[in-house]
């Protein structure tokens, strides 16, 4: 049987007030770092803000504002969507534009940014055909940049809502198998 062990006055005790892990979660989702500050961990809430959104909106100003949309349409699935929503407030005016130009058939808000592109006849080049002939190789890699954000996020939201992962050293080295306080069994 074991015996709780004492902990030495060298040993300190690692206390993180983590208040309402599903507050801090949700506030994580809706901007990063919002949950970490409001747990007081600031270190971290900084951290999380400027990584996470300044790779996010780096990726977004790469592509135009055109990488970022939302669009399940039959022949236009953007699942890479999925990746990016992560990031929370950032991500959800292509929510919002999607809503607008697929489902309700108007014109899109804020000169078309983040709004999912038209196809004005499918028999001819579409408006994403031209976003990719115009952007070039910065398409796939401004869609790369806002989904690591977003996946990013996901991490954030998860240290969050669960706290920091610490790792205590063992109070005493490992013996080796079959010894006994350090002994070597006898060969006699």
């Amino acid at each position: 049987m074991k015996e709780p062990s004492t902990a030495s006055k060298d040993e300190q005790e690692i206390v993180i007030d983590l208040r309402s892990p599903g507050v801090a979660a949700v506030l994580a989702w809706l901007i990063p770092g919002a949950g970490h500050f409001y747990q007081r961990r600031f270190g971290k809430g900084i951290l999380f803000f400027c990584c996470i959104l300044g790779i996010y909106f780096f990726g977004l100003t790469l592509g135009d504002g055109k990488v970022v949309y939302a669009s399940f349409r039959t022949n236009d699935i953007r699942w890479q969507y999925v990746c990016q929503l992560p990031v929370g407030l950032p991500a959800v005016p292509a929510l919002i534009q999607s809503q607008r130009v697929i489902r309700e058939q108007k014109p899109p808000l804020w000169k078309g940014w983040m709004a999912p592109p038209q196809h004005v006849n499918p028999n001819f080049d579409d408006q994403l055909s031209q976003w990719h002939l115009n952007l070039k190789w910065k398409f796939e890699l401004a869609t790369l940049y806002t989904m690591i954000a977003g996946l990013l996020n996901v991490l954030a939201i998860y240290d969050a809502f669960a706290g920091p992962m610490i790792l205590l050293p063992d109070s005493k080295e490992r013996e080796p198998a079959g010894s006994e306080s350090g002994k070597q069994p006898d060969d006699s």
